[in-house]
């Protein structure tokens, strides 16, 4: 009878020991997750309310480009992510990732931009305007333009269009 007592103590000892041993494996994993998927849930809620609407875009034959971006979303982007955003542009199938000009002077190869901020909060508000000058050797005259902005939180626009032919 002892003996029994004892085997089943044994046995009770030795199931409250792995149970713990599985909960202290296992909750740092489910935390973990929590963590990742609060992390995700929020990146994901940021780039749906981040939207953008080409409004208008021209280039000309001297090689330059010129797109009007409307904040059409409910998010409101900081210029410092402007100034790390990915401009591409030049002939369809023959673009280039420009660099950002940092004296508002283009060379080849650059881009520039201009906040039209109604507020003054150094912030591109829902609704306002951003004008995304471009340079580049690769536009020519007869091929179509493209052209596209990234965000660095993934989200993008692009477009294609053609070199007007009059000054």
């Amino acid at each position: 009878m002892s003996a029994d007592t004892f085997t089943t103590a044994m046995f009770l000892i030795t199931a409250v020991i792995a149970a713990g041993v599985l909960i202290s494996a296992i909750f740092p994993v489910f935390y973990q997750m929590t963590g990742t998927f609060s992390s995700a849930g929020h990146t994901a809620d940021v780039q749906l309310r981040t939207n953008m609407q080409i409004i208008l875009d021209v280039a000309n034959q001297s090689q330059y480009a010129r797109v009007w971006i409307k904040n059409t979303g409910s998010e409101r982007v900081a210029l410092a992510d402007i100034q790390r955003s990915n401009v591409i542009c030049g002939d369809a199938g023959n673009f280039n990732l420009l660099s950002l000009s940092q004296t508002g002077t283009l060379s080849n190869g650059q881009w520039s931009y201009v906040l039209y901020d109604l507020n003054d909060n150094n912030f591109w508000d829902p609704g306002e305007t951003l004008e995304i000058d471009a340079h580049t050797s690769t536009i020519q005259t007869a091929d179509p333009v493209y052209f596209q902005f990234s965000l660095p939180n993934g989200n993008s626009i692009s477009d294609q269009f053609m070199v007007s032919t009059t000054p």
